[in-house]
């Protein structure tokens, strides 16, 4: 068997090989098997579960392509009519003739839009391996046609009911023989055959038509209720006389005692032979909502970047010094999820949304120590030295892969426990495919176009029929992710004013062009977004720690950062100080000014221009921090381009004159000062009573409470101590960063296998065929070989026998089938090709495995010639 005949090319859409009449595939393993590399290919793409474990041949990814957890994802990732084609498949004879199929899906009047969309549909089936056969067989696997077809416990979708071979079964002959009679039909002498004359009755147009004329009003309303289903209804012992005509002429069908169905050939002719009341073969358009210029999304979504950029700084400030207790179940709790949006000035459920994408970027996570608590990870800090638009570009992709869902926090599981943000069970498989679907549709509007959200809802739910309510119990997960979508990508600047940036175009390589609407073709509009959370990078000489370092991940999306970065504003090296006692900064400012401001002044307001207000407890912090008075005038001075007003150089001198003029350290604690009226000034005052101050000498006081304590206690007084050390110099109190060890960002929880890279479909399909290659081999009919097992069975020989055999192959360069057993004790079968026999070892070349392998003679059981057609 030659490689030009493994690798046969076949007409995908038709499953079968197209070679000089070869019959039609009896089976689905017949199918694939004659499929090209490509077909297969497309079927694992389409279907990665089907890759795990890789099968070992065809007739083995046949059967597990039909098992029932595999089906039911392949259906669920089906668009809404390639799912009314196989539930059409379902309800027609099997195998099916093409233009039957048809008839069910466009009717007796035809549909010019069904005709042209049901070739494609077909061909998803078939690639899917849902569906085989020919065009005069169509066949849904068994088990696709069970969850499909109608039954009382399980309704089609399409409303039918049973066949009257079905619904008739068990009925007694002569009521049969009763019912025809009464529909004017001659009478029979088998049930068969009375069965087939009333199914010809029902299916023959004219005749039941004329049937029908005869009906009562009442019973042709009684029809009308059933026709598009349920097609069952409840009759009493006596029923009404309209109720008896139709089961008198098997209208209506027993299906228990109480309760009659409509045969599913009757329904069909009420509904002029269509399977579904609406069918959809047309994907429904998103429509735009209103344009803007692209200029001015553009910019609309810079600027919402940038608050993006300035909450997770926020965010990293506010725990600077260690963030919240972790709960014991996992997650924040609520007080202080409260908290944290109170510090960003922002809703709960936005807080919560800016803490999973820091979270899921590897910023923060808990610290793992005892009293488990979370803080910015070493990552916060590299993070920081990047530019804004790198920075922007690592929150934007992790959030377009991540499976955590932020807007399910508040709400409940199945169990009635409420997701706590950063906590377990906010994972959604589904999640990364419906955020790149709906950025995807976007890009399909007109430049600078907003959708219109019902049109979008549609459209996914077209995408995805069956997809909605999954995991959610009596929710539509996905319409409920498409509308976080538009929220969290507004939030994050990938879009403005509800349309898609050109930035946010960049995030997904292979965007359609503005004004195109994504095809619907062949390969379904899903495919190229199915799995498309990306595998963890492997860890390169730049991972430190286990983890992967900020600038090479967000080296996945420079295009969308360099896009960005011009329309960042570029940040500033000053401030606008005032009279009032505040700063204005007329922009981002640069790191060390932002850094030692923040120190030095207070946050009064956020926006385009910060406000800075300056007071004695901000001054003070910064003199404790190590800075002098002469310090923070050149500061000021260097970094205003307004002269420093007498006020604050006033604030700034007496808060300075006044710090440090107290000392306090350790006896448990004292005070101590030059002048020492102000000492007793100090014992004189009620408020000094709960620090049980007394005087040591003239100049010190000592207190029974700790350094710390006291020292809050005299500057509640209005007095400005300073701390100081053993030696009796004054300590700086400059708070420490708090971060946690190097920590790994949460991987996505996909809800499947990832979809596979052309690499592993490669070597899959070569090992498929090479497998299957060895399990349906032909091996040469040796009547003198009696030890030989036959009919597909390993061989078994000799030893003498196995070493002459492939000694012999070796020679002529043949291939052999031989039965071998490993080190396990697994047996297998293989085809080998031997290039040399030595030391007890045979080297060949196996055509299982697609590799050279060396086979210890005593493991392999036995050994036959191939037959010559085979070589």
């Amino acid at each position: 068997m030659g490689t030009g005949e493994l690798d046969r090319e076949a007409h995908v859409a038709a499953g079968t090989e197209v070679n000089g009449g070869t019959a039609a595939p009896r089976t689905l393993a017949e199918a694939l098997r004659a499929r090209g590399d490509e077909g297969l290919a497309a079927l694992l793409r389409a279907r990665p579960d089907l890759l795990v474990p890789v099968p070992g041949d065809l007739t083995q990814l046949a059967t597990r392509a039909g098992t029932r957890a595999s089906v039911v994802r392949a259906l669920e990732r089906l668009d809404r009519f390639a799912l009314q084609t196989a539930e059409a498949l379902a309800v027609a004879p099997d195998p099916a003739p093409y233009p039957v199929l048809l008839g069910l899906m466009a009717g007796d009047e035809g549909d010019a839009d069904i005709e042209a969309a049901l070739p494609r549909a077909v061909g998803i089936l078939r690639e899917q391996a849902l569906a085989w056969g020919d065009d005069d067989r169509l066949r849904l696997v068994r088990t696709a046609r069970e969850l499909l077809a109608p039954s009382p416990q399980h309704p089609s979708p399409t409303g039918l009911g049973p066949t009257v071979a079905e619904a008739t079964a068990g009925m007694s002959p002569t009521r049969l023989q009763e019912i025809i009679a009464t529909a004017g039909l001659p009478t029979t002498h088998d049930p068969v055959s009375a069965v087939a004359a009333l199914t010809d009755l029902f299916t023959d147009r004219e005749r039941m038509g004329g049937l029908l004329d005869t009906a009562p009003m009442e019973a042709l309303g009684i029809l009308d209720r059933l026709v598009w289903g349920p097609p069952y209804g409840e009759v009493t012992p006596d029923p009404t006389p309209p109720v008896r005509w139709l089961r008198d002429r098997g209208l209506l069908l027993p299906a228990t005692a109480r309760t009659v169905v409509l045969p599913r050939e009757a329904a069909l002719h009420l509904r002029a032979g269509r399977a579904h009341r609406v069918p959809e073969p047309v994907a429904p358009a998103v429509t735009p909502a209103r344009e803007y210029r692209p200029q001015v999304v553009d910019s609309t979504a810079a600027g919402q970047a940038y608050t993006a950029l300035a909450a997770v700084e926020e965010l990293g400030k506010e725990w600077n010094e260690g963030g919240p207790a972790v709960l014991r179940a996992g997650g924040m709790s609520v007080r202080d999820l409260k908290r944290t949006a109170v510090a960003l000035d922002v809703t709960e459920q936005v807080a919560a949304f800016w803490l999973e994408v820091a979270y899921g970027a590897g910023l923060i996570a808990p610290d793992g120590e005892a009293d488990e608590r979370f803080a910015p990870t070493p990552a916060f800090d590299e993070w920081l030295g990047l530019p804004a638009a790198e920075r922007w570009a690592l929150l934007a992709g992790t959030w377009l892969a991540a499976t955590r869902t932020p807007g399910l926090v508040g709400s409940q599981d199945t169990k009635g426990r409420t997701l706590a943000v950063l906590g377990p069970d906010l994972d959604r498989g589904v999640a990364p495919e419906v955020r790149r679907r709906v950025l995807t549709l976007l890009a399909g509007l007109p430049a600078g176009a907003s959708p219109d959200p019902e049109t979008l809802l549609a459209r996914l739910r077209w995408e995805r029929p069956l997809r909605g309510a999954a995991r959610e119990t009596g929710t539509d997960l996905r319409a409920r992710l498409a509308s976080w979508t538009l929220t969290e990508a507004e939030l994050l600047g990938v879009t403005g004013r509800g349309a898609l940036a050109a930035h946010g175009r960049a995030l997904l390589p292979g965007a359609p062009a503005p004004g195109t609407d994504h095809p619907v073709d062949g390969h379904a509009p899903e495919h190229p977004h199915r799995g498309a959370v990306p595998a963890p990078a492997a860890a390169g000489p730049e991972a430190v720690g286990g983890r992967r370092p900020a600038h090479a991940a967000v080296a996945d999306h420079a295009g969308a950062a360099a896009l960005l970065a011009p329309l960042l504003p570029e940040p500033v090296d000053h401030v606008l100080l005032q009279a009032d006692l505040t700063a204005v900064a007329p922009g981002p400012l640069q790191r060390p000014l932002a850094d030692t401001l923040a120190v030095l002044a207070d946050v009064e307001s956020k926006g385009g221009a910060t406000v800075y207000r300056f007071t004695p407890g901000s001054v003070r912090r910064a003199l404790d921090s190590g800075q002098a008075a002469a310090d923070l005038h050149a500061f000021l001075a260097a970094h205003s381009r307004t002269p420093v007003p007498q006020p604050l150089a006033y604030l700034i001198d007496d808060v300075a004159r006044r710090h440090g003029h107290l000392r306090v350290g350790a006896a448990s604690a004292y005070v101590r000062c030059d002048d020492d009226a102000v000492l007793g000034e100090i014992l004189a005052d009620k408020r000094s009573a709960g620090l049980r101050l007394r005087r040591l000498a003239p100049t010190v006081l000592a207190a029974q409470t700790d350094p710390a304590t006291l020292l809050e206690g005299l500057r509640s007084m209005g007095f400005a101590p300073a701390a100081e050390s053993a030696e009796g110099d004054v300590l700086i109190t400059r708070a420490d960063a708090y971060r946690t060890p190097a920590r790994t960002a949460p991987a996505p929880v996909p809800e499947g296998p990832p979809e596979p890279d052309a690499t592993l479909l490669g070597a899959a399909v070569r090992a498929i065929r090479a497998g299957d290659r060895a399990a349906t081999v032909v091996r040469r009919d040796d009547s003198a070989a009696p030890d030989t097992a036959g009919d597909g069975a390993p061989p078994r020989t000799s030893a003498a026998e196995t070493l002459a055999t492939v000694q012999a192959a070796a020679m002529t360069g043949s291939a052999v089938w031989i039965g071998y057993v490993n080190a396990d004790g697994a047996a297998s079968q293989r085809v080998i090709a031997p290039v040399r026999v030595e030391g007890g070892f045979v080297t060949a070349y196996d055509h299982t495995a697609d590799e050279v392998r060396t086979y210890p003679l005593h493991r392999i059981t036995g050994v036959a010639e191939l037959a010559d057609d085979a070589g």
